[in-house]
């Protein structure tokens, strides 16, 4: 179902919500006016909305992890995608970001926590790059850096950058975490960094990762900034 789909079948649902609430109150309270019914209990719009937007996320979530397991293979074992953590670790964590998002700032110092304390965590890096013209070529650094064995120390690096984001200091954070910048260069705008940005693009949208970070885990998106519920769902995948 595509986006407008989407809407109109939120509309719908919110209509008839409205609606068999509304014959509900009139039954009961033999009240013949629909206007003054919502008039006086104009909560019954707000139940309705709140239901509507209930069913639109639950169906999506459905649809979402069907999707994850029809694409298992993609999402867990693409072997272009740059690793953080244990790469044989059997707790397999999935991160959906951009470079230039304040929220994927504030979950990368919780990633680098929990990978320190759980030995047996991989995480699989997935930049998406829609945000700004720094987030694609952010993303072509660290996946570039991977040729190099270094895509975690630039990961680390670029999120680590102080300000905003430009060209140089990204070349700056890949030299300081080990990186040869002219062989980086030459990789940024290899075929096999284009089709790594590309195959991230294409699962997202199949994956309806319409916001990021997203956290995949077990299967299951994980909706946190806490480290402690992050810790919870990774014990829990054991």
């Amino acid at each position: 179902m595509n986006k407008i789909n989407a809407v109109y079948v939120s509309l719908a649902a919110l209509v008839l919500s409205v609606v068999a609430l509304v014959m509900c109150i009139m039954c009961c309270n033999k009240e013949p006016n629909v206007e003054e019914v919502l008039v006086n209990k104009p909560e019954i719009i707000a139940k309705a909305m709140q239901k509507a937007e209930q069913i639109q996320r639950e169906q999506a979530e459905k649809e979402a992890q069907k999707m994850m397991q029809e694409n298992a293979e993609a999402l867990y074992n693409n072997a272009n995608d740059g690793v953080i953590g244990n790469p044989e670790g059997k707790v397999v964590l999935v991160e959906f970001f951009d470079y230039s998002c304040g929220y994927c700032h504030k979950v990368y110092p919780i990633l680098k926590n929990v990978v320190a304390k759980n030995k047996d965590l991989k995480i699989v890096a997935k930049p998406l790059a829609f945000l700004s013209p720094m987030s694609t070529y952010a993303a072509k650094a660290s996946l570039a850096a991977k040729e190099q064995g270094k895509f975690a120390e630039v990961y680390s690096a670029i999120f680590e950058i102080k300000g905003k984001m430009t060209e140089a200091k990204i070349d700056e954070a890949a030299v300081l975490a080990g990186a040869d910048l002219d062989k980086l260069k030459a990789d940024m705008e290899s075929e096999k960094v284009k089709e790594t940005m590309s195959q991230v693009s294409d699962l997202a949208s199949k994956l309806r990762v319409n916001g990021v970070p997203t956290l995949v885990l077990n299967g299951k998106i994980v909706r946190t900034l806490d480290e402690g519920t992050l810790q919870q769902a990774i014990d829990a995948a054991r």
